[in-house]
């Protein structure tokens, strides 16, 4: 089975709790594709199937940046580590020149393509792992969610000074992981996320939008 075919199989096109403007291809349950995931596409090698599910930081990124457009409209954007790319379809949604939604996950890349179309907009994915590179020249740099592994969450740390330096706006959706450096960063925005007890430790997940101190 092709990625396509089990994207579409094993999720429906959903509206995002947070940001129902957005409809995403979501996973009902998490337990089947987790199986499916790993029982269909091992032999490929694939990930975990985190692009199938909403997660609090990227809702709380979403609905942040469309309420808050003009933070948006007329820049160069870049989503890191997309996974269902909700926060660069938001992006784009709120007029962004350009969103390049960085993703290593191949299957995680065809559902940002279905997703984005399923949404009207357009935008550019790469399956190059930006950490291993110089900061791309994006204007504003979004991340939902990835400070849940210590090494992944120093790399993404690094990465997010040198665009803060360089003078880009930083913006990061996350409800408070284990390894995001809080003291690094202040508040903007606070949500009531809805999401998954299959996933998370509550129904309801407290989810900040934070910039750099």
């Amino acid at each position: 089975m092709g990625a396509r075919e089990f994207i579409v199989a094993n999720t429906k096109l959903l509206p995002v709790p947070l940001v129902p403007e957005i409809a995403l291809h979501l996973a009902e349950e998490s337990l089947p594709i987790w199986q499916k995931t790993e029982e269909e596409l091992a032999a490929n090698d694939v990930p975990p199937p985190y692009w199938a599910f909403a997660w609090a930081g990227g809702q709380a990124l979403a609905r942040y940046i469309l309420d808050h457009p003009q933070l948006i409209a007329g820049r160069r954007v870049l989503d890191l580590g997309a996974g269902s790319g909700l926060a660069g379809i938001a992006a784009a949604k709120a007029g962004a020149t350009s969103v390049l939604a960085a993703e290593i996950d191949a299957l995680a890349l065809m559902a940002i393509g279905l997703n984005a179309a399923a949404n009207g907009v357009a935008l550019t994915r790469s399956a190059r792992d930006p950490l291993a590179d110089v900061a791309p020249a994006a204007e504003v740099v979004l991340v939902g969610d990835l400070f849940y592994e210590r090494p992944l969450a120093e790399r993404v740390l690094n990465y997010l000074k040198a665009a803060h330096a360089r003078g880009a706006l930083v913006l990061v959706g996350d409800p408070r992981r284990s390894y995001f450096p809080r003291d690094q960063f202040a508040p903007v925005a606070e949500y009531a996320v809805p999401v998954s007890r299959e996933l998370e430790d509550a129904e309801i997940k407290r989810t900040a939008v934070w910039r750099f101190a």
